[in-house]
């Protein structure tokens, strides 16, 4: 069988208006940093005083004080799961590290960033290298299909292709 690789590589629209009801405010929502495991909190500035700033913790609820230069700025929740993190309106360890965990909760596991694929090992077998996945990529360029091995494999095909068509009218 040779099954619809979809849910696997593309951001389904409910996925998409899921991500987008988190609350956001794009003054007061930062990342901050957590010592127990070296990630981040995202928060809800509720005050400022001087050099300090105090931010309630979404997942918990809880108000912690923070130096105001431990607080990163937050993508707007139309840039969570994006298929490249160079399109990002701010590219912060934080953001990075969301979009990433992010995709990756969700089961895509290729992200693009700028030049690069990255990849993260799901350890589990999702059906994204079969004969039916690799045609999804032929004849796109990278950014007209999800991030994907083969877009990579795609564009250094055409780029090969190119160079040797070049060569051949010399």
């Amino acid at each position: 069988p040779d099954p619809d690789p979809a849910p696997w590589l593309e951001v389904l629209p409910e996925l998409k208006d899921k991500l987008k009801s988190k609350p956001y405010d794009a003054k007061k929502s930062c990342w901050v940093p957590d010592k127990a495991t070296g990630g981040y909190f995202e928060g809800m500035i509720e005050s400022l005083d001087g050099e300090k700033a105090t931010v309630k913790i979404l997942d918990t609820g809880d108000s912690k004080v923070f130096k105001k230069d431990q607080c990163g700025q937050v993508n707007p929740p139309k840039f969570d799961c994006s298929d490249d993190m160079a399109d990002l309106t701010y590219l912060n360890d934080a953001c990075v590290l969301w979009n990433s965990v992010v995709r990756y909760k969700n089961q895509l596991i290729y992200t693009y960033s700028g030049l690069f694929c990255i990849a993260i090992n799901p350890y589990i077998r999702f059906p994204i290298y079969t004969q039916r996945a690799m045609e999804i990529y032929m004849g796109l360029r990278r950014n007209e299909c999800p991030p994907h091995i083969y877009g990579v494999a795609e564009q250094q095909y055409a780029a090969m292709m190119n160079v040797e068509i070049g060569r051949a009218h010399v």
